[in-house]
């Protein structure tokens, strides 16, 4: 039978352990996240025989009928179960890109359904099970006892009356908020010349401070950041 917590009043132990890393190609997005601990990566770009991180290809396969041999939905949720039940020393993983995690679990529907797009599917049914499955994957990633790293590429905006360009992660704003309502830091990642990098938080949770990190590298990380700690 469940218990109840005492009734007292707690004191808040503040420590991200979520977040969404975004930047431009080339930015080093993925080479930052691959230094917090112990990472295991679902790779969407077909380059990660190029990194030294672990890693799962993530992607749709049809077979000669058109019809999935193996979803990403269903490949999502294996890894997930594998993560819950199955001893293994990943303390961290990666979501290397997000944006076309979101674009395959799209395919995915679609081809079930035999549509060319979401909203060909009647009632709305569509975006429910979309909407659905990311929303599953995202809580599913929060409850594992790791890190976890949310990847997304740059998209820069311009606005025609002020004639103003703006960088904005390229995840659509729909996903980004399913996905960063669950994320504790967002992180910008730069580069500036040849071989120039920077970090820049733009947006967390709460005020943390470097005691509440209790991961030595990962505190050490996040010191990198511009913006990560109030001076």
């Amino acid at each position: 039978m469940i218990q109840l917590p005492k009734d007292e009043v707690k004191k808040p132990q503040p420590e991200p352990h979520n977040f969404f890393i975004w930047g431009a190609t080339m930015s080093g997005k993925s080479y930052f996240a691959s230094f917090f601990p112990h990472p295991l990566s679902l790779n969407t770009d077909g380059n990660a025989e190029q990194g030294s991180v672990p890693s799962i290809q993530i992607r749709n396969v049809r077979g000669k009928d058109g019809k999935l041999t193996q979803s990403v939905i269903k490949q999502l949720d294996e890894v997930i179960t594998v993560l819950q039940t199955t001893p293994h020393t990943f303390k961290t993983i990666l979501i290397d890109v997000i944006d076309d995690i979101c674009t395959m679990i799209e395919q995915a529907i679609c081809i079930d359904n035999d549509v060319q797009a979401l909203s060909d599917i009647p009632y709305g049914k569509g975006f429910a099970t979309f909407n659905g499955v990311l929303q599953q994957f995202v809580m599913d990633l929060k409850a594992l006892p790791m890190n976890v790293i949310y990847i997304s590429r740059e998209l820069i905006v311009t606005d025609d009356q002020t004639n103003t360009s703006e960088a904005v992660p390229s995840l659509k704003t729909k996903y980004y908020n399913i996905v960063n309502g669950n994320c504790d830091l967002v992180i910008h990642t730069q580069k500036f010349g040849k071989d120039t990098y920077t970090r820049t938080v733009t947006d967390r949770r709460t005020k943390y401070k470097p005691e509440n990190i209790k991961d030595a590298r990962v505190r050490k990380l996040l010191e990198t950041c511009t913006g990560m700690f109030d001076k």
